[in-house]
């Protein structure tokens, strides 16, 4: 049944939005959970059987297989509770505050069931009053319950004797083996690149199959960055039998979380690529897809299946919603970020929640704490940095790792670690200790290390703290929103989220807000100006290729808005000039920028020439 909504909830950390589905599945809302933190899983697992009365056997460290266990156990008991909650709501009384009223109020003024729902509440013929609630009763159906794999995070694991265990064990695979065990019937979203060992191991499971009339039980949506990768990824995959549902493209830097910039490249050209080509793509791939389906002696779908693109990363207006769907075909949007001031829809604490809701632009920036060496997202002050800083400042940098998905680093030890834990910081400084650097030197690259925090555990923290799920010791919760969130500074009920997410009411504050595309445009100017500062006063051959590549995909994205703003029809005239202004004045600030560094831009043309 296709969704009444035309937004979802996309995957927040790893425990803002992990029991997101218990809260706004029986509307209709689809979201997102993350399947990195299985000890976050396990506790939210035991929380809600002590919430619904059901049994709770403890699935722990020292069983077999353990993580696949845990995250199979948690989303089968996420898909029985959605489901009687939505069985209750399918079954209350169209009245005034009922939950089957709830559904409906929700749902956007576009929509041909609200239409009908209208048309209901205004008949006074009680016969075809019930018909007509008995037809909207069989055309509603909730949300998807859907998971995400970043797939850079997929660690090694290893048995006691410290041998390293197969493949199937490591935490990616085990969680794709977790999901793909399960009772949903949804969708799994992979992020952060392509890794083909875990790419390979979706063909195992049955459930991600078409059948022939073209239904999968279970879906792949791959997060992507551009059409080039979109049409590598689907390849992969179709060359094994196993379609693409969706192409969820995300803005590399104008978003939540871990941020992937894409060299330059705009959210804008991205999606009119996929507009312009999305019939070749489909095309393109189905044929693979059949042909893999023959060799494996497998039913080819009658027709072909079903391809959605979607969008997300600093949506925040209904035009800018709207202009989305209607100029570029997009299926449904994400929004992320501001739903983190909606307890109903999301897992914050309450101090942060607080901090959030009057945080400014001044408040939020890229860090660099992850453990990954990607660019993170943040908010100044938060309370996860603020003890990493009182570490510090005792003398005991570090964390103590209590989970370990972010392990990586073998500089100092056999098996990899974390280069936010206590142990790989005391080793690395007590290097730099003897290396006898200057003082500037040195300070710097103690920074450098002592920064990486503990985001695999700290990032779960808040689910925790709000549902009073506390273990011994101190909680310190981190946060990672995208810039959008400046713009929103209530804090909010899901009806209100909803409400402005459909026009219905404004929730954006009195600062300014400038377009979705040219604040991304901002922000990928700034992280060029940093890149380059980091980097001098020797960049490399590669280094000036990347930059100077960087710099003309952002004169290319300049000049595609140029042509684009004056074709948004839902903006005021006022809107479009002030955009278009904006924009000139981005390419002014990028054009300086190049002048005052164009040592390095004429080092690229001299590359070229060689």
């Amino acid at each position: 049944m296709s969704k009444l909504h035309t937004f979802h909830i996309p995957v927040m950390g790893t425990g803002f939005s992990i029991d997101s589905p218990v809260k706004v599945a029986r509307y209709g809302i689809s979201s997102v959970i993350s399947l990195v933190d299985d000890t976050l899983i396990e506790d939210m697992r035991k929380f809600y059987c002590e919430q619904t009365g059901e049994p709770y056997t403890p699935i722990t460290k020292y069983d077999e297989d353990f993580r696949a266990k845990r995250i199979t156990a948690y989303l089968n008991l996420l898909d029985r509770i959605v489901k009687k909650q939505f069985a209750d709501l399918k079954a209350s009384a169209f009245v005034i505050g009922s939950e089957i009223t709830k559904y409906f109020e929700l749902l956007p003024e576009t929509s041909p069931v609200k239409k009908l729902y209208r048309e209901m509440l205004a008949t006074g013929d009680e016969v075809c009053k019930k018909k007509m609630q008995d037809d909207l009763r069989n055309a509603i159906a909730p949300g998807d319950i859907n998971v995400n794999i970043m797939t850079k995070l997929d660690r090694t694991n290893f048995a006691k004797d410290g041998v390293p265990l197969p493949s199937i064990y490591s935490d990616a695979l085990a969680a794709l083996r977790g999901y793909g065990e399960s009772t949903l019937q949804s969708a799994i979203v992979f992020s952060a690149g392509i890794n083909q060992r875990l790419y390979s191991y979706v063909e195992e499971f049955k459930d991600f199959y078409a059948d022939a009339s073209g239904f999968i039980k279970k879906r792949v949506i791959l997060k992507v960055s551009d059409f080039r990768s979109s049409l590598i990824q689907g390849k992969f995959f179709a060359k094994k039998g196993i379609w693409i549902s969706e192409y969820r493209v995300e803005s590399g830097l104008n978003c939540g979380g871990h941020v992937f910039p894409a060299a330059g490249m705009l959210m804008g050209p991205i999606l009119e690529e996929f507009k312009t080509k999305r019939g070749e793509l489909i095309s393109t791939l189905h044929t693979v897809y059949a042909e893999a389906l023959k060799i494996k002696n497998r039913v080819i779908p009658a027709v072909v299946p079903e391809v959605k693109l979607t969008a997300q990363g600093g949506i925040g207006t209904l035009n800018e919603d709207r202009f989305l769907r209607e100029y570029y075909n997009v299926d449904s949007t994400g929004w992320g970020t501001p739903f983190l001031l909606c307890p109903e829809a999301t897992n914050v604490d309450e101090p942060t929640l607080r901090q959030l809701s009057q945080a400014t632009e001044a408040d939020l920036y890229t860090s660099d704490v992850s453990p990954l060496g990607v660019p993170f997202n943040n908010i100044r002050h938060n309370p996860s940095d603020d003890e990493k800083n009182r570490k510090i400042e005792s003398g005991k940098p570090g964390s103590a790792c209590p989970k370990g998905h972010l392990v990586s680093n073998v500089e100092f030890t056999k098996e990899p670690i974390c280069t936010a834990s206590r142990l790989y910081q005391k080793l690395k400084l007590e290097q730099l200790a003897k290396l006898q650097l200057a003082f500037t030197d040195y300070k710097k690259q103690f920074d450098a290390v002592v920064k990486k925090a503990c985001i695999c555990n700290d990032l779960g923290e808040g689910a925790l703290i709000k549902n009073n799920v506390f273990k011994n010791g101190k909680r310190f919760s981190a946060v990672c929103p995208g810039p959008n969130l400046a713009y929103f500074s209530k804090i909010v009920t899901l009806k209100e989220m909803v409400d402005h997410i459909y026009g219905r009411i404004n929730l954006l504050n009195s600062g300014y807000r400038p377009n979705m595309f040219n604040k991304e445009l901002k922000i990928n100017i700034d992280f060029l100006v940093r890149e380059i500062k980091k980097i001098l006063p020797s960049p490399t051959p590669k280094q000036i290729v990347y930059l100077n590549e960087f710099r003309t995909n952002l004169l290319g994205g300049i000049e595609y808005y140029q042509k684009l703003f004056p074709q948004m029809i839902l903006e005021t005239e006022e809107y479009r000039q002030k955009a278009l202004q904006d924009l000139d004045a981005l390419k002014v600030r990028l054009e300086e920028f190049v002048n005052v560094y164009s040592s390095v831009f004429k080092n690229h043309s001299q590359l070229v020439s060689v």
